[in-house]
């Protein structure tokens, strides 16, 4: 009978070892996808920065001297966007050193926290910057009849081009950065019901 009962200890710690290393394993698993998830946010914003950074467009016109130039720094929300989107690309690059620590240290909580908090905020940059160019980029395009704006894409098309798509980027780096933050509060709530 007392070997029945060490045998049972065994197989319990046996048993309590696998599950903890299966927990591991996911929590590792979680954390790869962490950084898979952040170089494809990098990509993504950075690509909005660039695409938006670099648009420019004059019109022809008979004239040399009348030009009519279209600029993504004529417009502060524009402006905004770049330096927000800039500002998001920066901090995830940053990020990645600690995506890395947690594929090698799978129970590591406190920068967990730390990355929640920071995503959190970069969220709020990222969707600021984003829906008030979304809101520039549909006046140019439909115009507003009741305050006289006049829809400008149909001469300004490549510029009208470049603002949509770099907007197309930066939403889905907003999606992105939510799923970040939904990894990483699912890694903490498993490591705390593990504790």
């Amino acid at each position: 009978q007392l070997f029945k009962k060490k045998k049972m200890k065994a197989g319990a710690l046996v048993l309590g070892h696998a599950s903890k290393t299966t927990k591991s394993g996911v929590n590792r698993g979680m954390s790869i996808l962490d950084l898979f998830i952040r170089i494809i946010a990098i990509i993504a914003t950075l690509g909005s920065v660039i695409a938006m950074g670099t648009t420019n467009e004059t019109l022809p016109f008979f004239t040399q001297f009348v030009r009519f130039k279209a600029k993504y720094n004529d417009l502060p929300t524009f402006t905004f966007f770049v330096v927000a989107n800039a500002i998001v690309s920066a901090y995830l690059v940053l990020s990645l050193g600690l995506s890395i620590y947690h594929i090698m240290r799978s129970h590591a909580q406190a920068t967990r926290i730390a990355l929640i908090f920071f995503d959190a905020a970069m969220l709020g940059l990222l969707t600021a910057g984003a829906s008030a160019s979304a809101a520039i980029v549909y006046l140019a395009h439909k115009g507003n009849r009741k305050t006289n704006w006049f829809p400008i894409c149909q001469q300004y098309d490549s510029f009208c081009h470049r603002t949509s798509g770099s907007l197309v980027g930066s939403f889905a780096g907003v999606v992105l950065i939510i799923l970040l933050v939904f990894l990483s509060a699912i890694a903490l709530s498993r490591q705390s019901l593990n504790h």
